[in-house]
Formats: structure tokens, C-alpha cells, sequence
């Protein structure tokens, strides 16, 4: 038991000291240049908190900067100089983020899809829905199925003009990636792009990479126990590219299989080989990760990112954030598909966010193509699901120092659907439409 129970975070709030998030933070940055052993990163961690308690005087309570100048210097005077660049690469960072943040400044300038947001945002205007007040107009109206059927067909044209993009290039592409965020609409969107592919005659085939991450005893925990499954390192990287050159190559390669009530990997499951014709369709949160296809060159490649690039303004001159559109997905789809409760969604978000800014989002201007996967008129189905959900939440987690993050998300919602008139009909969305993906009752099997 450490003699410091309590460590000041940034806010200034002081929360109760886990030398278990120490233990995370080296192993995180340890899997980051390629080692996993979890016993280094607890001796380390050991290591850590022995010389911030021979550091902290009696009476005193340590900040987090302090702790993270003393992981830096254990690491070094380790011999682990490649894990603590790792370190102080991902410290620096979350601090950019932040000052990102304090300035109003989400992600950075060369990485936001100007172009297409402003499509989208002109689209809405057309069809009068880039306000709540004009969309609840809409919905009291009447008139929200019109809006239904235009949104589904903008989608729809996204996903074809992808697909004419693919076959201008038939002649040496041989993989396609959909790539994006967390609950963007990437499987509706691979099978979408799949079929009118197929359509136009070439042969395709689906590599599913979630195969390939790595046992669940090997990726890092927080103090609450939560594993955290979005960043890259997860996936067994340096064996899907060594597969994906081997099968362009002309070898038959064997594909792991995972187990996810396991959490275990068992290698060399399934044989796959391509015939001379094939094109590899890959849908992955990862997909534009350099590492996932280092070997591949860049001519047989093509990357479709998606993203619900929705242009919805509020009473205050704030827009609808695309990661609360897809927080709400996450939590309809993983209670649908996975019994899987909303709350654990919430308080598991602040790992798929950081993993987006991280390493997703920086590579977005790498793709071929972007699709906005947004509906207008899905925020009040959401509404009409979830708003008791939220508004506990607020109430829930006000004032808890560990819960920042759920809390800000929570309220920045519950927010929204006090504006937003709600809808109550699921039957308005078609049965191939990408919302089925989250609520369900579509008809392509996830």
C-alpha cells in the first residue's frame, strides 16, 4: 500500500492515487515501440511510486506533472529510451490536445475535410435542416419523411461516386479500405460499396482484421478495470501486412482467429489465398494507420474514410459534435448486437476519442475519398431512445473528479435534446439504411 493516497490532476481536483495507472502508462508506451511485457512495467511502476514517495513531503499531496516527470526519468535511467520517447511523445500530445481544446480548436486545420463539410453544410441548407429549429419545424410539419428520403440518397450517391472511383482504377488497385472513427457506418458502407462492386463484375473479398488483436492479458487497464481495445497496437499489425504481402504474393496465408468472450487470439486458423482477379475489402477503424499496410504500395491501395459529418446548429450557434452522433450510435448498437450496457459505452468513450485524434483522424487527408454517413433526422430517433439515459448521467457523474469526461459528454447531449423535438417511429428509416447498423430491424446481417 502506497503512502500517498491521493494525487492533484490538472483542475486542480484531487482524486485518490492508483500507482496502477502508472503501471498502464508505461506499458502503454512500451506497446507503442513493440514490447509487451506487463512484469517490466510493474517493476518500473514500483520503481516510480518508491521514488515519488522519498520525493513528496509529509503533509503533501504530488500532481500529476510530477509523476509524469518521474516515469520520464525511470525509464531513462532504465536503459528504455525508445519507451520513454514513446512517453513523452504521447505526453506532449495530450497537452497539444488540450491547448487545442482551451482555444476552441478540435482537431488541426490540415486534418478537417473542408471541402466535403462544406458540401454537406450546403446540402442542409437546401433542404432546410441545418438548424434545430428548422428540423423541428420539419418533424412537427410533416414533412420529415421527404427529409428521410433526400438524406438516404445523398448517402447512397457517396457510396456510388466511391465506387466509380475504384473502377477508374480497377486495373491496379487491390485492396479498399473503409476507414473512420468508431460507429461511422463503415460495415453498412463496406457492404454498400461491396455489392455495387460486384455489380460491376470484380471479385471481392473480405478480410476481417478484428482477427488479429492480440490476447486481452496483454493490452494495458485503467484503475476502473476497462481494457482499451482503439488503438492500433491492439491489432497484431506487423502480421496483417506480413499476411496481406504474402498474399498478393500469390501465397496461401493462414488467418488467426480471436475469441472475443476469451479475449484469446489462436493463430493460424483459417487459409486464405487470392486468386489473380481478387481485390481485398478491409472495414477497420485502422485502416489508413501506415503500419497496417507498410509493404503494400501506394497504387493498390484505396481508402474510403467516413464520417457522420453532420451540419446542425443549435439555439447557440454551436454545431451537433459527429462524436457525440456517434457515441449515441455505439451505445444503441453495442445494447443491440452485444448486450452490452450504455453507461460502459459513456465511460469507455475517452479511450476511442483520444485513439481518433491520435491515430486516425491525423491520417484522414491520405484517403481517396470521403463519405459522410450523417442523417439529419437521426438525433431525434436518438432522442426518443436515450434522453433519460443522459439526463441520469448528468446527475450521475456532476461533481465527480474521476468522471470529467463522461460528465462533459453527458451534459453537451442531455443539452441537445432539451432543443430537439423527438421521434418516436422507427419505421421511418429504410431497412438498408446505415442508421439499421445502430438501431437495428435492417436487412444485412453485422
Amino acid at each position: 500500500m502506497s503512502k500517498i493516497t491521493e494525487v492533484i490532476k490538472r483542475s486542480g481536483a484531487k482524486v485518490p492515487f492508483t500507482p496502477e495507472r502508472i503501471t498502464n502508462a508505461i506499458y502503454r508506451a512500451a506497446i507503442a515501440v513493440g514490447g509487451r511485457d506487463r512484469a517490466q512495467a510493474e517493476d518500473l511502476s514500483t520503481q516510480v511510486v518508491a521514488l515519488l514517495e522519498a520525493n513528496t513531503p509529509v503533509g503533501t499531496t504530488p500532481n500529476i506533472e510530477q509523476i509524469q516527470d518521474l516515469v520520464e526519468k525511470v525509464l531513462i535511467e532504465n536503459g528504455h529510451a525508445r519507451v520513454a520517447k514513446a512517453y513523452i511523445l504521447y505526453r506532449n500530445e495530450r497537452a497539444r490536445q488540450r491547448n487545442r481544446r482551451k482555444d476552441g480548436e478540435l482537431t488541426p486545420s490540415g486534418n478537417i475535410p473542408w471541402s466535403k463539410i462544406w458540401s454537406v453544410l450546403d446540402w442542409s441548407v437546401d433542404h432546410g435542416v441545418n438548424t434545430i429549429t428548422l428540423l423541428n419545424e420539419k418533424i412537427h410539419s410533416g414533412a420529415i419523411n421527404d427529409v428521410v428520403t433526400s438524406a438516404e440518397a445523398a448517402y447512397n450517391e457517396d457510396v456510388e461516386n466511391a465506387a466509380n472511383l475504384v473502377l477508374e482504377r480497377k486495373d491496379e488497385v487491390r485492396m479498399v479500405f473503409v476507414a473512420g472513427p468508431s460507429s461511422s457506418g463503415k460495415t453498412t458502407t463496406t457492404i454498400k460499396l461491396g455489392e455495387k462492386l460486384a455489380q460491376e463484375g470484380l471479385k471481392l473479398v473480405t478480410l476481417n482484421v478484428d482477427h488479429y488483436f492480440h490476447d486481452l492479458a496483454m493490452h494495458p487497464r485503467d484503475q476502473f478495470g476497462d481494457y482499451d481495445f482503439e488503438t492500433p497496437q491492439a491489432l497484431n499489425m506487423p502480421l496483417i501486412n506480413e499476411h496481406l504481402s504474402r498474399m498478393f504474393a500469390g501465397e496461401e496465408v493462414r488467418i488467426p482467429f480471436y475469441d472475443f468472450k476469451s479475449g484469446t487470439s489462436y493463430p493460424d486458423r483459417t487459409p486464405m489465398k487470392l486468386e489473380k482477379n481478387d481485390i481485398i475489402l478491409i472495414d477497420s477503424l485502422h485502416g489508413l494507420y501506415p503500419e497496417m499496410t507498410r509493404d503494400i504500395p501506394a497504387e493498390m491501395k484505396f481508402k474510403l474514410y467516413i464520417e457522420p459529418i453532420l451540419q446542425l446548429k443549435d439555439s447557440h450557434g454551436n454545431y451537433v459534435r459527429w462524436t457525440d452522433i456517434r457515441l449515441i450510435r455505439r451505445m444503441l448498437r453495442d445494447s443491440v448486437h452485444r448486450a452490452y450496457d450504455p453507461e460502459q459505452t459513456l465511460l469507455h468513450w475517452h479511450y476511442v476519442r483520444d485513439s481518433e485524434l491520435r491515430h486516425i483522424i491525423p491520417f484522414m487527408n491520405t484517403c481517396d475519398t470521403v463519405v459522410s454517413s450523417a442523417m439529419p433526422y437521426e438525433m431525434p430517433l436518438y432522442k426518443h431512445k436515450m434522453a433519460a439515459h443522459f439526463a441520469g448521467w448528468v446527475q450521475k457523474f456532476k461533481g465527480d473528479p474521476l468522471r470529467e469526461d463522461a460528465y462533459t459528454r453527458a451534459a453537451r447531449v442531455h443539452q441537445l435534446f432539451q432543443e430537439l423535438e423527438e421521434i418516436s417511429d422507427d419505421s421511418i428509416v429504410p431497412p438498408n439504411s446505415v442508421i439499421r447498423e445502430f438501431i437495428g430491424g435492417g436487412i444485412y446481417k453485422y
